[in-house]
């Protein structure tokens, strides 16, 4: 008889259930239907004036167009010497397709260019996999491995940090390092580490999509590239200065 009083209510609520569920379901919103949108974002675009007196034009944005697993994204990076008479100079141009496979990183994979847009250029032309995502506190992170038409391989980390200020201003330090697996005498890169680059910038958001920044670099070349740059009579090292803005749309 005991035991009949602890079943009984738990067959009524077995049996009343679906009753009450299908109750509730006719004042339950439509489910979210999946849809696709896009971003166009210039993280930097800035002039830089160099403890060398040069004026560079400095650029680095992507675009990307999809749902919330499967996106195409354009990413590109390059600057311009003023008045050097040389022409732009594409750090890199990338189209990507990319997969969510975490809830906070995406793999991506596809083909870049990266060289002089001077007219008849010999620019070198790779396959990329990219780890694109936040680490834990917050950095953002773009980490590649490349591999060019000559089995040269090369890699990059990009880390930033956007530090609250205020509820429109930022403090933003960033990182760049690049390397080498393989020696790539054609464009420069010999095996090891080669550069690093340290930033620092302050930004304030006139609006959401428009933000002017200051702020200032060091950037440094290393290992077997630092020795060529100081054979051939260069620095290898640079600071700098840049005033630019933050925009998307």
């Amino acid at each position: 008889m005991k035991n009949l009083k602890f079943i009984m209510p738990l067959v009524l609520a077995s049996v009343s259930a679906p009753v009450f569920a299908g109750h509730a379901e006719d004042d339950w919103p439509e489910p979210v239907k999946p849809y696709r949108t896009g971003q166009v974002l210039f993280d930097r675009l800035e002039v830089t004036r160099t403890d060398n007196d040069e004026s560079l034009i400095v650029w680095d944005m992507l675009a990307w167009y999809g749902g919330d697993r499967n996106r195409i994204y354009f990413k590109s990076e390059g600057e311009n010497q003023k008045d050097d008479g040389e022409p732009t100079e594409l750090e890199s141009a990338e189209v990507l397709a990319s997969r969510l496979i975490t809830p906070f990183w995406e793999l991506q994979g596809g083909i870049g260019t990266r060289g002089s847009l001077a007219s008849g250029a010999n620019r070198e032309n790779y396959f990329v996999i990219s780890l694109f995502g936040v680490a834990p506190y917050r950095f953002e992170m773009d980490n590649s491995i490349t591999i060019n038409e000559d089995g040269d391989i090369a890699a990059s980390v990009e880390a930033e940090y956007d530090l609250r200020l205020s509820q429109v201003s930022y403090l933003q330090p960033r990182l760049e390092i690049a390397a080498a697996l393989t020696d790539a005498e054609d464009y420069g890169r010999p095996s090891g580490f080669n550069d690093v680059r340290v930033g620092l910038r302050y930004r304030y958001e006139l609006a959401r999509e428009f933000a002017p920044y200051i702020g200032a670099y060091w950037s440094r070349s290393l290992g077997d590239k630092a020795d060529q740059i100081r054979a051939d009579g260069g620095d290898e090292s640079e600071t700098g200065v840049v005033v630019g803005v933050r925009m998307w749309f």
